[in-house]
């Protein structure tokens, strides 16, 4: 072989592993991948497994309509409540983005207390427009403080009351504070064991606003269970009872992907009333510490458990527009 080819071909393999080098080191290798080996690569969302979009193609407008941001910024004044990483307004943002959804709809964690401060910053920081928020506060709140959560997007209060030691309001709060906010068109959302409900089931039919069950009611497969269901269904047949078919992990033995037994809970509710059943993912799934699942079986879920896209149009768009004012 002539020499000065070979020397040429050898200058040419060297600058070509010196170019890689470079490349590598600038974090610009994957412009040497095929296409094959790019998209084989894995994108992780915060707090959420899989990497792959749901099946349903969310509508324009869709509302993801139960989650939570947690914020360093933000004094916890609950310790005993799981507190999530990274689980800020930036990365519920990735989440939206996988799942296809414009509105949202943000719920006070129980870690911060009546300091709303951090699910208002994050109604702002997600957009006044699109974002709705339900806070949690005492039954002594002032009207300026109501109409200050109001102008800030609120438009719910929240109980949860399912842990008792993570608690922060009580049940005989709830109806001195739903007659505080009924003129501000504002609803109480409630999680109460099953046991709760029935004791509460007067209290909860004379309630002068709506009522919105939060993830299904969490009712277990027991008498007591059988019992909350007929009372909620009793509420639901008045009318103003509204359900959030979220957090499908609390709500099944059989577990994920098919979640069968909490796609029949589901099913049973929008069969009742499906228009005043609405959508969450519950991001970032605080109650899931070791595992967490993955959000666009969560929004799957939905498409097997609502007959037609027009009734997931309305679980997603129009009820939630109607729900919280959008």
């Amino acid at each position: 072989m002539d020499s000065k080819v070979s020397t040429a071909g050898d200058a040419f393999d060297a600058r070509r592993r010196a170019l890689t080098l470079a490349l590598a080191a600038g974090g610009m290798v994957s412009w040497w991948r095929t296409p094959a080996a790019r998209a084989a690569e894995k994108v992780s969302f915060s707090n959420s497994s899989g990497s792959e979009n749901a099946s349903l193609k969310a509508p324009t407008m869709a509302c993801d309509a139960h989650i939570h941001i947690y914020d360093d910024r933000f004094p916890i004044v609950n310790a005993n409540a799981t507190l999530p990483r990274q689980a800020t307004v930036d990365d519920y943002r990735k989440i939206q983005s996988r799942l296809g959804t414009t509105r949202t709809v943000i719920v006070q964690p129980a870690n911060y207390g009546t300091d709303n401060r951090v699910t208002l910053d994050a109604i702002s920081k997600l957009g006044a427009d699109k974002t709705r928020g339900i806070a949690v506060v005492s039954s002594d709140i002032s009207d300026d403080e109501l109409l200050a959560l109001h102008q800030g997007g609120i438009r719910g209060v929240r109980f949860s009351l399912f842990e008792p030691k993570n608690a922060v309001t009580r049940a005989d709060m709830i109806e001195p504070v739903a007659r505080r906010i009924q003129d501000l068109g504002w609803h109480i959302q409630l999680q109460m064991r099953s046991d709760l409900i029935i004791e509460n089931a007067e209290m909860l039919n004379r309630l002068p606003c709506p009522v919105v069950f939060d993830h299904m009611a969490r009712l277990p497969r027991t008498e007591s269970g059988r019992d909350a269901y007929n009372v909620i269904r009793g509420m639901l047949d008045q009318g103003r009872t509204w359900v959030k078919v979220s957090a499908a992990y609390l709500n099944t033995k059989v577990g994920p992907p098919s979640y069968e037994d909490a796609k029949n809970m589901a099913r049973s509710y929008i069969a009742v009333a499906p228009e005043r059943v609405v959508w969450g993912s519950d991001w970032p799934h605080p109650t899931e510490k070791t595992s967490k699942p993955d959000d666009a079986q969560l929004l799957d879920l939905l498409a097997a458990s609502a007959p037609d896209t027009a009734t997931q149009h309305r679980v997603l768009v129009d009820n939630p527009a109607t729900l919280y004012g959008f």
